[in-house]
């Protein structure tokens, strides 16, 4: 019985996350499959030949997305008594039929009539009230029912606000806007619903969701998995450092948390359970794990593109200025998870359940091809994002059709059935993309309706509120923002979390800093609020994430999501140290081996800090060892305020390496010396 509900719950998950919960016809499937088809096409074109205005192309994207979302999600999702057809699983009711219909006419409305509607500019007719009203509606709706509650919820009252501003008491008094300039900056412009972020959603982040949907289709994830296992697996521990790696892996190609653990999670969690994790311990690595996955440059939950856009940056130098952190993070995970099975006396997989090495490799090399060639893209030839993505998947669908004829024919069949099977996949890779897509197109456009009532001057007033009540303190500030980024977070996608809160928070946190003598980056404040807005996903009560991996562990949802929240600390901690140490973002640094530098002393400064959280290195902390790891995590962490502190010139400041490595030297052999010692039989 639990066995069955168990399965039921992880269903539901994997079905929610790809796109829809409703079990639909033979002939309601086709359908939505070519809408869905339709929309990879579309974007794909857009990317290869296509060349339409940014204004047209975005309000199609959002069409699709409420489209298939008023196709896909009923409106209750319990079922109700007397009105059965707005909790329909089995089929599409008329209703939805409907407003699928409306809201594509509404969304499409600014394209149809673009020329119109620019020359009318500001001064919008009852027709544009009428259709912009439509869209605002049908999208906090569409919103509601495949986000939750919270994101239209939260555009709601900032919309209530900027019409009932005058009548606010005067610390939040706000001049107010009429009907005519809400749906003219809202809906008929591109300053709300399609402005910057529903613009990186509809050229960019499509594109990436696509290929990660295509390459788990093909059956990348589990090759990840798979080799991880292959070579980690024998270790300590070796399923959760397993499961750490293959979810850093996946995340470079998936940028969801739940993506990620309904991927990694089903192969890793029951192995970190048969070796003796505690079945909420297995659950919360997973789900720091693959909460993590989104700071995995190249997609980072889609972020990473919004953020050049509005830091006004080069793509690729929001990827150099996440690399650090990321990879210390999951680093620190690493340690977690080693030191976890060091407390717990846990070993390795035995030999004959680990998949070989060579094997796995040569079985799923061809993974890593396209991926190589984004990288390559990317990095060195410094192509966009887009054409980086759309040459990816074209070099993607080559491999597949080579894959699966090679298959067909080594297994004894025909090439027509090798190409049937990659066309297959292909069709699933592209439906899967579509449907993956909806949350973030209506997360984006929806957190547009926040930004555009931001824009029209309540902007300012929120900026002095929470300055005063920071009262100019900038670590105060920073509290503040992160807590708010963390309650908002709980309900919102990690998109429009930092959507939301990069518009609010981002440009304060670089004036109050500037103000108290703190030279913090905008690119570091962006950064800042995004990091808090994915710790949100596994922040109890809600925290999606770990629901979704408890599902699969069978643990306590609650107290899963308290332990990942645990292991998370030290993301949170990464976050406020490189907003007063920019340099772990490589800010203004241009040198490789400064650069490895700064790496290196990251690294063992989050393995001293590690030790501290965890309360075990070799073996248990005594109470007088904590304040040595702290030291040594925060000198290598941030050598140049120490370097100050000790009135060292700055330009010696990388020579804190030396004593920061050498008081973790010395706690290590401290530890090794009891230890030894508690080993050592007595002869007395």
């Amino acid at each position: 019985m639990d066995s069955h509900i168990k399965e039921h719950t992880i269903d539901e998950y994997i079905k929610v996350e790809s796109g829809g919960i409703r079990d639909l016809g033979r002939f309601e499937t086709i359908f939505v499959a070519i809408i869905a088809v339709s929309w990879a096409v579309f974007q794909m074109a857009l990317a290869g030949f296509l060349v339409l205005d940014s204004t047209k192309t975005r309000a199609i994207h959002l069409a699709f997305s409420m489209v298939l979302l008023y196709l896909l999600e009923p409106c209750l999702k319990k079922p109700a008594k007397h009105l059965g057809f707005l909790s329909a699983r089995d089929r599409i009711p008329v209703i939805d039929y409907c407003l699928s219909v409306i809201g594509v006419l509404s969304a499409l409305y600014i394209a149809i009539d673009y020329e119109g509607i620019a020359m009318r500019a500001g001064i919008p007719i009852m027709r544009d009230l009428v259709a912009g009203g439509l869209v605002v509606i049908l999208l906090l709706e569409a919103a509601r029912r495949k986000i939750g509650p919270a994101l239209s919820i939260i555009a709601l009252i900032f919309t209530a606000y900027a019409f009932l501003g005058p009548h606010m008491p005067d610390v939040f008094a706000f001049k107010g806007v009429s009907l005519r300039k809400y749906i003219s900056n809202i809906v008929l412009s591109t300053e709300g619903i399609y402005g910057i972020p529903l613009g990186v959603s509809t050229s960019i982040v499509y594109l990436f969701v696509l290929l990660g949907a295509i390459l788990d289709k093909a059956g990348a994830g589990k090759f990840f998995t798979d080799l991880s296992l292959s070579v980690l697996g024998k270790y300590k521990g070796g399923a959760a450092k397993a499961a750490v790696v293959s979810s850093g892996a996946t995340g470079l190609i998936s940028g969801s948390s739940i993506a990620n653990i309904v991927t990694t999670g089903p192969f890793t969690i029951p192995l970190m359970k048969k070796i003796g994790y505690p079945a909420k311990k297995a659950a919360a690595i997973e789900v720091a794990a693959s909460t993590d996955g989104q700071l995995m440059p190249p997609i980072m939950g889609a972020a990473a593109f919004i953020i050049a856009e509005y830091v006004n940056i080069p793509y690729i130098e929001v990827v150099k200025a996440a690399a650090i952190p990321a990879f210390v993070s999951y680093f620190g995970l690493f340690c977690i998870s080693h030191l976890e099975a060091s407390k717990l006396g846990i070993k390795g997989l035995p030999k004959a359940d680990l998949p070989v090495f060579s094997h796995t490799l040569k079985k799923g090399i061809h993974y890593l091809v396209p991926i190589s060639l984004l990288l390559y893209e990317l990095v060195v030839l410094r192509h966009s994002p887009e054409l980086a993505a759309y040459r990816a998947i074209l070099l993607l669908f080559v491999i597949i059709f080579f894959q699966e004829i090679k298959n067909s024919l080594l297994n004894g069949g025909q090439i027509t059935s090798g190409l049937k099977n990659a066309f297959q996949i292909i069709l699933g890779g592209l439906i899967k993309g579509s449907k993956n897509m909806i949350p973030v197109g209506l997360a984006c456009a929806a957190a547009g309706i926040i930004v555009g009532v931001v824009n029209m001057g309540i902007g300012g007033m929120i900026s002095q509120i929470v300055e005063t009540l920071s009262m100019g303190n900038i670590f105060l500030l920073l509290l503040i923002t992160a807590i708010a980024s963390l309650l908002i977070g709980m309900g919102l996608p990690t998109t429009a979390t930092y959507i939301v809160m990069a518009s609010l928070t981002a440009p304060i946190i670089v004036h109050v800093g500037a103000n108290y003598g703190y030279a913090i980056p905008i690119i570091a404040a962006h950064l800042f609020c995004f990091y808090f807005g994915i710790l949100a996903d596994d922040t109890p009560p809600v925290g999606l994430a770990a629901y979704a991996a408890s599902a699969i562990a069978n643990s306590d949802p609650v107290a899963t999501g308290i332990q990942g929240f645990l292991y998370d600390i030290r993301t949170s901690v990464i976050a406020f140290l490189f907003v007063f140490n920019p340099e772990l973002l490589l800010f203004n640094i241009n040198s490789w081996s400064q650069g490895f530098l700064i790496f290196g002393m990251a690294l063992i400064a989050m393995a001293a800090f590690e030790n501290f959280a965890q309360g075990w290195c070799l073996t248990k902390n005594k109470l007088y060892e904590i304040p040595f790891f702290l030291s040594a995590s925060f000198i290598l962490f941030h050598p140049g305020a120490v370097a100050a502190f000790l009135h060292v010139d700055q330009s010696l400041k990388y020579l804190m390496v030396f004593p920061g490595t050498l008081i973790y030297g010395m706690v290590i052999l401290s530890q090794r010396i009891r230890q030894k010692k508690r080993l050592t039989p007595s002869h007395g």
